[in-house]
């Protein structure tokens, strides 16, 4: 049986990962996000690297263990959209969302240890999102609820703001924060579930 970790506190993580039905334990990744990429796609995949080494150096990979790590980032163009510092920065970043296009990227790093070697492999998965325009009132409607304040690009598809979306091209649970069809493709490619 394998030990499965998921690098992550994010309790939607947890659940898309539950949902796959798979046994986990968390370990939380306390490392520094440092960015030294540019492109949006290698941004994601580097900070989910970090987190999977981080935790890597908290555990004894001994055979049959697999740490899933993922960072989930909005980019408007090639803007990154974080998570808000306040509840002004979540107002301006839904106002710049509001009746446009934007990409939610996820990169995704699993480092394991199949019983001869520690191995490292890393994807990433974007999903296209439009939003309906938005007036002020209901922006800061959305904001006051507090729903915005931990969450990149100031929104919570699978929460309050789902009535804000007007299309979205790609894979849901990526946009959730872990692209759960691609995870599991990867998993299975490597043999480790």
């Amino acid at each position: 049986m394998n030990r499965v970790i998921l690098a992550s506190a994010s309790p939607r993580r947890k659940e898309l990962l539950a949902n796959m039905g798979l046994d986990f334990e968390i370990i939380v990744s306390d490392v520094e996000e440092i960015v030294t990429k540019v492109k949006p796609s290698d941004i994601v995949v580097e900070l989910s690297k970090l987190k999977a080494e981080d935790v890597a150096g908290k555990v004894d990979l001994t055979a049959g263990t697999i740490i899933i790590a993922a960072d989930t980032l909005v980019f408007l163009e090639d803007k990154r959209l974080g998570k808000p510092k306040n509840e002004e920065d979540a107002v301006l970043m839904l106002k710049e969302l509001s009746g446009r296009d934007h990409d939610v990227i996820t990169g995704v790093t699993l480092i394991y240890n199949k019983g001869n070697s520690i191995e490292t492999c890393s994807f990433y998965e974007t999903t296209k999102v439009t939003f309906e325009r938005l007036d002020e009132a209901e922006i800061r409607e959305y904001v006051s609820t507090g729903e915005p304040m931990d969450k990149a690009g100031s929104y919570a598809i699978q929460g309050k703001s789902a009535k804000f979306v007007k299309s979205i091209n790609g894979d849901y649970s990526n946009v959730v924060g872990l692209p759960v069809p691609a995870l599991y493709k990867m998993l299975k490619s490597k043999g480790l579930i």
